[in-house]
């Protein structure tokens, strides 16, 4: 059984003021809460409707019926299972390789798909503008299916952090390069803008390389690509 006091805990943190007090977010679904289990994230507390991970110890989990279950669930369908996790301390941005960097990114959906873009591509670390969607939104967190686990996410004053890199920042524009004919190296920063108005102006101005990804169709009517399948492209050419 979950108690009165629990439900108004869990439910609070679908609001970020509420995880940034409490230090909690929570995960559903047996694939995201497992692959969460299995790395740094430190578990709060499991709750299931039917005998599941047995390695939890039983002072960490409760068992709760299905009507339960769905009133502390984010999903229109609940899950059989949902836990609480301690948000953990952000790490140090390393600066090698790849790195992802997200100018207001505002839908969830898109954030976790990108999430679970650079855990497929190898990008162990994403930098994010104080503007874009908090990752452990309850939404964000379900669309990395448990990508969040091993993809490094950093919150902070981007066009400060992109003043001080050493290394080529590439922007996402219309008028860009050619991303097909462009030679793309293995180390740099990769910025994606806003779902509805791209990269700011003062991000713009930081970017060394603007790079496009040019339409084909005969028309070429089609205004713009969505943001996570344009960084489904970019990696896949950056990769290649």
């Amino acid at each position: 059984m979950v108690s009165k006091n629990q439900i108004k805990l869990i439910t609070s943190l679908v609001q970020k003021k509420y995880r940034k007090q409490h230090e909690l977010f929570f995960a559903e679904g047996t694939k995201v809460i497992e692959e969460l289990l299995h790395s740094n994230f430190q578990l709060e507390h499991l709750y299931h409707t039917k005998p599941m991970f047995y390695e939890v110890s039983e002072i960490q989990k409760t068992l709760i019926s299905d009507s339960d279950l769905k009133k502390i669930s984010a999903l229109t369908t609940a899950n059989d299972c949902l836990a609480v996790f301690k948000i953990p301390q952000e790490k140090k941005i390393e600066s090698n390789g790849l790195i992802i960097a997200l100018d207001d990114i505002r839908d969830p959906g898109n954030l976790g798909t990108i999430i679970r873009l650079c855990d497929w591509f190898g990008i162990s670390q994403i930098v994010c503008s104080e503007q874009t969607v908090d990752i452990y939104n309850p939404k964000v967190v379900q669309a990395t299916m448990g990508s969040i686990a091993r993809v490094t996410i950093s919150y902070l004053d981007l066009e400060s952090y992109l003043n001080d890199v050493k290394t080529e920042i590439f922007g996402t524009f219309m008028d860009g390069e050619n991303i097909y004919k462009k030679h793309l190296p293995q180390e740099g920063i990769i910025v994606l803008g806003n779902e509805a108005n791209g990269i700011s102006k003062s991000i713009e101005e930081k970017i060394t390389q603007k790079i496009t990804i040019p339409r084909f169709g005969n028309l070429q009517l089609t205004e713009s690509l969505n943001v996570a399948t344009a960084t489904a492209i970019v990696l896949s050419e950056f990769r290649r």
